[in-house]
């Protein structure tokens, strides 16, 4: 559901026709309708809190815009275990992709992680027509592809006095997407440092809302010392929100790290196992749970500090006393103290800080991945796999959907096929990265890796290999596609009728069934990660994709007999194209068919 399908829920009366520049008409909104109705909350038109950037009104409107003219193209030979695997890679703009993925993934996605540039005037910026004067445009002249995109990037140095708003304009519609794509309990990590700190919170406030926050997370990401910097920087910020903190107000335990047992022990030799006492005093003071609580070695009477109250009431209190739960230090000389035993703390897991230095640094996440690639840097300070993997043990279930849509080197796709490996998870995951050049010269270009994207396949193969080794049911493979123009013919601009002859066939020559059933999938909004296998029915080739339930048949003049056995199967929905049928009345005749012995199956014509 888009921006104006919402809001027609909410106030239908506000949605009017109107023209658009080609004449044609569309819904539209009514302002001063809208006004009247909001009247009382409407702000006035002096000063406000906001937050602003030049180009934001066009990044905006982008995405509401569709990926008019493109698909995502399967590339099986790239691909590893393209028919069963259910994790995808995806060659190409984010912004595009994003786009055409929107209505198969809307509110599917548990679990993104992104990693963004840093705009440090050494990170490349993502060039989009929205975001850059025509005077940008003609610095990156040589850029567009044929439809008159900017596909590749180019360097946003802090000469550019649009330094910022380049860098927001280029981020801001991406986060808007990501939103849509967030299930009701889904997080979003965001890695950034100094640079755009705090400009991003400013925007995560807006588009997720500031409720919606949850912490910066301050990764200890490098140990080393800066001698030459004033102050040396061993940090990195994570910005966490949710799509909604009341879901998780409800279901705390929902976003906890596994406990690993550090501090518990027994000195008691309790039957029940190692425990931890945590403390028995909380903030707030409630009446019911005032009393006075008598050391039984000391005498020592305690009461709960002023505007703090006890855990439990009194009845549960003494409960809890004959059950050997509460305890007074290890000497048996303090205040009161309650059990938490191991079993217990497993099931509601460990509440995270905002201060990590328990997980690996960009040093080491160098070092990895040289090690995977065979003693090669072929990528500069890639994120270390343990801190995406607790990110990961944080906000993800066993079978969640993960997305990380500036995926350089893949490590959230690695991260995540071994923690499937470590917990027995069936996470799936998303990567999306620009298929940028690698550059001249460089060790990674030598190494025979031409764009960023070969080196993030190879990296997913090879830790796969491995994890396979020793984890042999997990799925290592993932689904390629790459950002490509249409299947689909552009219609002439010679309508004269030799002209309509020749373009009965209205789909491209260089498309194949595999590059019509995915496109046809994103058209009709179902997901592209399902398994799909090839099949003879009725002696015609056949793609069924998810065990069947739909099937795709682009074979040309299909004869009746194939026909039969296509309806015989009784697939919710099959894809055909104008080229199956000889003649209009044939097409119609298939339709009359399925209609009568398949009738639940829903007939698609390309």
């Amino acid at each position: 559901m888009n921006n104006l399908d919402k809001l027609e829920s909410i106030f239908p009366e506000c949605i009017t026709e109107s023209t658009d520049a080609k004449g044609e008409t569309v819904r539209a909104v009514d302002f001063d309708r809208l006004k009247q109705i909001l009247s009382g909350v409407i702000a006035d038109e002096g000063e406000k809190y906001l937050f602003t950037f030049v180009g934001k009104n066009k990044a905006a409107q982008s995405v509401e815009t569709a990926a008019t003219g493109k698909t995502l193209r399967p590339r099986r030979d790239t691909s590893r275990d393209f028919d069963s695997t259910r994790n995808i890679y995806i060659e190409g703009d984010n912004l595009i992709a994003l786009r055409l993925l929107r209505e198969s993934y809307q509110g599917k996605v548990k679990f993104l992680y992104i990693d963004p540039p840093y705009n440090t005037g050494n990170d490349f910026i993502y060039c989009d027509n929205f975001s850059m004067t025509q005077a940008d445009f003609d610095d990156a002249a040589g850029n567009r592809d044929d439809d008159g995109n900017i596909l590749r990037t180019r360097l946003n140095t802090p000469a550019n006095p649009r330094v910022h708003s380049v860098w927001c304009a280029m981020i801001y519609p991406r986060l808007l997407l990501a939103k849509q794509f967030l299930r009701d309990d889904g997080v979003i990590f965001i890695s950034i440092d100094d640079h755009e700190q705090a400009t991003l919170k400013l925007m995560c406030d807006e588009i997720f809302g500031e409720k919606n926050f949850v912490a910066d997370i301050l990764w200890n990401s490098t140990k080393s010392v800066t001698n030459t910097a004033l102050i040396s920087v061993s940090h990195t910020h994570n910005l966490v929100y949710f799509k909604s903190m009341d879901y998780f107000i409800k279901n705390r335990t929902k976003f906890r790290l596994p406990e690993d047992g550090e501090g518990f022990s027994n000195p008691d030799n309790d039957p029940r196992g190692v425990w931890k006492a945590d403390p028995f005093q909380v903030g707030g003071w409630r009446p019911n749970q005032q009393y006075e609580i008598v050391n039984p070695k000391t005498g020592k009477i305690y009461r709960p500090n002023p505007g703090c109250s006890w855990k439990n009431d009194y009845r549960h209190f003494q409960e809890l006393l004959a059950d050997n739960r509460i305890v007074f230090g290890k000497t048996g000389d303090s205040s009161p103290q309650r059990k938490r035993f191991l079993y217990e703390a497993m099931e509601r897991g460990r509440v995270a800080t905002t201060w990590w230095d328990d997980v690996g640094t960009t040093t080491n996440g160098t070092q990895l991945l040289k090690n995977i690639f065979d003693g090669k840097t072929i990528f500069d300070n890639p994120k270390p796999v343990s801190l995406i993997k607790k990110f990961l043990q944080l906000g993800t279930d066993a079978d969640s959907i993960v997305m990380d849509f500036f995926s350089g080197s893949a490590t959230t796709a690695q991260a995540v096929m071994e923690l499937n490996a470590q917990d027995g998870g069936q996470r799936k995951f998303i990567m999306i990265q620009l298929d940028e050049p690698t550059p001249d010269n460089s060790e990674a270009r030598r190494a025979g890796y031409e764009t960023i994207c070969e080196i993030g396949e190879e990296r997913i193969r090879r830790a796969g290999d491995k994890l396979k080794a020793v984890h042999p049911d997990i799925d290592t493979g993932f689904r390629v596609f790459k950002v490509d123009s249409s299947n689909f013919k552009a219609p002439p601009k010679n309508w004269a009728q030799e002209i309509l002859l020749g373009f009965v066939d209205n789909i491209k020559d260089d498309r194949d069934a595999y590059d019509l059933l995915f496109g046809a999938l994103l058209t009709k909004g179902l997901p592209i990660h399902l398994p799909c296998a090839a099949e003879t029915i009725g002696g015609v080739d056949v793609l069924s994709y998810d065990g069947g339930r739909i099937l795709a048949c682009f074979g040309r003049d299909l004869p009746d007999d194939a026909i039969k056995s296509l309806a015989a199967r009784k697939p919710e929905r099959i894809f055909f194209r104008d080229a199956c049928f000889a003649t209009s009345a044939d097409k119609i005749n298939a339709r009359e068919y399925f209609k009568y012995n398949a009738p639940d199956t829903g007939v698609e014509v390309l």
